[in-house]
């Protein structure tokens, strides 16, 4: 069936609210939500509510949420063609080789080679698949910290589709706490850990920044990996010195190249040392320790 994408741009912060009222509000239908981020500088993300059936109704219904929120937004539309995305997607969408990981879709579970630490996540389920150079980066660098030091006890925050925590996972065979500030990318997370067979191992919570109290029974950890945006990074440094075990190691990312000064800037003064950076794709992925 053809599906209406209604949207609009705002704040991030507004649309944090959004999200959560919007999915309130069409839980029932179970009509797909997403906001995007358009330009971090200018603080510009983009929410999407995709339609079916009587798109006016649902326009309408959306108008009444934006009010109630006292957000009213000028909203487009934009008809999308009849094509399962999801497959399409597959098509498309090759696996990933970074050091000894292979992340694939179950499409390739076949062309895993021998040694190879395989993490399986599925395109219809992409809140990071390991394709951005980010994810990549942060693969490989976490394969690197953990041969070195063996963390017992590790945090994903951010952790999106749950790659790295997986990954972390395989490497080390640790408890992972694995965090995200969108109720939907959890549950995804927590899929793909029974996918992978370490759910037993990856706690996964709902969660913004350090303000949930699971943080403070799970902390201090040895090894914290965030692969965000260089801004809530740099804000975050301070409480990433108060999580973070004496010795411990961060690896963080989502950092463009001329972003990699400031974020690790931020972080020294918070006594943490610089370590490596790796460069992938116009991206940073940055080693520090504490």
């Amino acid at each position: 069936m053809t599906q209406t994408r209604l949207y609009f741009t705002t704040g991030k912060i507004e649309s944090v609210s959004i999200f959560a009222a919007l999915e309130a509000a069409f839980e029932d239908e179970g009509l797909p939500i997403a906001v995007i981020e358009v330009d971090e500088d200018k603080d510009i993300h983009e929410v999407s509510l995709y339609a079916d059936g009587d798109v006016d109704m649902v326009e309408t219904r959306l108008k009444d949420v934006l009010a109630e929120l006292s957000l009213p937004k000028q909203i487009e539309r934009e008809a999308l063609p009849d094509i399962d995305w999801v497959a399409h997607s597959l098509e498309e969408l090759k696996p990933v080789r970074a050091g000894r990981f292979f992340v694939h879709g179950a499409h390739d579970r076949r062309k895993r080679h021998s040694g190879e630490l395989a993490i399986e996540i599925e395109a219809g389920l992409a809140f990071g698949t390991g394709h951005h150079g980010t994810t990549a980066g942060c693969l490989e660098m976490l394969e690197r910290v953990v041969r070195r030091e063996h963390p017992r006890n590790a945090l994903d925050l951010g952790t999106g589709s749950a790659v790295l925590a997986i990954a972390i996972v395989k490497l080390a065979h640790i408890p992972v706490l694995a965090t995200d500030i969108d109720p939907v990318a959890v549950r995804v997370a927590a899929a793909n850990a029974r996918l992978n067979h370490v759910k037993a191992l990856v706690e996964t919570a709902t969660a913004p920044g350090f303000h949930h109290p699971i943080f403070g029974k799970r902390a201090p950890f040895d090894l914290i990996v965030a692969n965000i945006l260089a801004r809530p990074l740099m804000r975050l440094a301070p409480q990433m010195a108060d999580h973070i075990a004496l010795g411990g190691s961060i690896v963080l990312s989502g950092i463009l190249e001329r972003q990699r000064d400031a974020v690790v800037s931020a972080y020294v003064g918070q006594n943490f040392r610089h370590v490596r950076t790796l460069h992938r794709e116009g991206w940073v992925t940055i080693h520090l320790k504490h």
